[in-house]
């Protein structure tokens, strides 16, 4: 197994908590202790899964800036769309967060988060104020952990969606306490909704709510909760099943089509490597798990870097001619190109953007933006690559 490199975790931590060198040191020796969630079954290998390299390029480039907002994966059934997503779970890198807190929040948020939170109404410990630390938190009540991957089920009520009153506790203590829901326990991490264009309309309003502020307001039985809740929204689905609603669609950042693979030689490839899976799913886990560590500390590195990738305003201004021209509603275009331009960059170990990676990152971000015409004769795909190649070689 690869080992973490320490310097990048100190420069993680000196990012995320104000702390003195020793107790940064001693909060990186005490991670090994904390044991990963035990896993039933390994879910099956991500270098494994055959294809699929734009929505893996997809999955990527949302861990690494998730104000790309998410992505959309639209594919036939039997295509691997969950277990590509469930795979990616072990990619997910680690995150720094107060210590048992139910929405994962960074310990910097503690001085950010109004009045109740500021320097002037917190007991700031010796130890960290000697040091001219503002974080009233010692070590002992930070943790870091896997970003997490949350699953939410297509009958997943509006309690369980945005969280409930505890029962448990209100009756055994008479306190009204809220259990915080699904959208709580993905802050800051991964919200998978698998057939999502069969969701009902007022949860759909739910996560359009959610994705745009970051934040969820829940008013129930006398209680008023507001939480944080900044997603990376992934969202799959069938399209024989029904369109996803225009509202929602928009809110995906990126956007893919899986096709069913039609070569012999490729289909058997694929069968082979699922029963060599089913028969022994540990050895696979195993034998791919340092690729595992080497792509996870990648994406860990690209994080850090993506804030000194710089982009040319000529390529600003080229992308919002691309996105002009194609006759897209709104400016989210505009931002989504240029962020996931720059995580691709960051990705490569680039620090300024390229053409290149703007051609990369087009199709996926513009292909369901553009405004169907029905006697259009040129599909999405291929008018994104003819006003891209006018602007550039202009």
């Amino acid at each position: 197994m690869i080992k973490k490199n320490r310097k990048s975790w100190v420069n993680q931590l000196n990012s995320e908590i104000d702390l003195n060198p020793l107790d940064i040191n001693e909060l990186i020796s005490n991670r090994s202790v904390i044991k990963p969630k035990q896993i039933v079954r390994p879910s099956f290998p991500f270098p494994a899964i055959q294809g699929q390299n734009e929505l893996k390029m997809g999955m990527i480039l949302n861990v690494i800036e998730p104000d790309i907002k998410g992505i959309l994966i639209i594919g036939d059934r039997g295509t691997g769309k969950s277990t590509t997503i469930r795979a990616f779970a072990n990619y997910l890198p680690d995150i720094i967060c107060i210590k048992g807190d139910a929405y994962n929040r960074a310990p910097s948020s503690i001085r950010k988060n109004g009045p109740y939170f500021s320097n002037d109404n917190v007991t700031i410990s010796q130890k960290n104020k000697a040091y001219g630390s503002f974080t009233p938190l010692p070590p002992s009540d930070i943790e870091i952990k896997q970003m997490p991957l949350v699953d939410m089920p297509l009958g997943s009520t509006e309690d369980r969606i945005c969280g409930s009153i505890n029962l448990e506790k209100a009756v055994t203590d008479g306190e009204k306490a809220f259990e915080p829901g699904l959208l709580g326990k993905a802050n800051r991490g991964l919200l998978y909704v698998d057939e999502v264009n069969l969701l009902d309309d007022h949860l759909v309003d739910i996560l359009l709510d959610a994705s745009a502020s970051g934040y969820t307001v829940v008013e129930r039985e006398g209680v008023s909760v507001r939480h944080p809740s900044k997603f990376v929204l992934i969202g799959s689905g069938n399209p024989e099943e029904g369109e996803v609603r225009p509202q929602l669609l928009d809110r995906f950042g990126l956007y893919t089509e899986i096709k069913t693979v039609e070569q012999p030689i490729l289909r058997v490839h694929i069968i082979d490597s699922r029963v060599d899976y089913d028969n022994d799913d540990t050895f696979w886990a195993d034998n791919y798990w340092n690729q595992v560590e080497f792509l996870k500390e990648k994406i860990e590195r690209a994080q850090f870097l993506y804030k000194f990738v710089t982009l040319p305003e000529s390529l600003k201004e080229s992308a919002s001619k691309i996105c002009s021209l194609l006759n897209v509603d709104g400016l989210r275009a505009d931002l989504v190109l240029c962020r996931a331009a720059k995580a691709l960059a960051a990705f490569n170990e680039e620090t300024t953007v390229t053409v290149d990676h703007f051609r990369s990152v087009s199709q996926l971000c513009l292909r369901h933006r553009l405004r169907k015409d029905p006697l259009e004769l040129i599909d999405s795909g291929n008018k994104i690559k003819e006003i891209f190649a006018s602007i550039f070689e202009d």
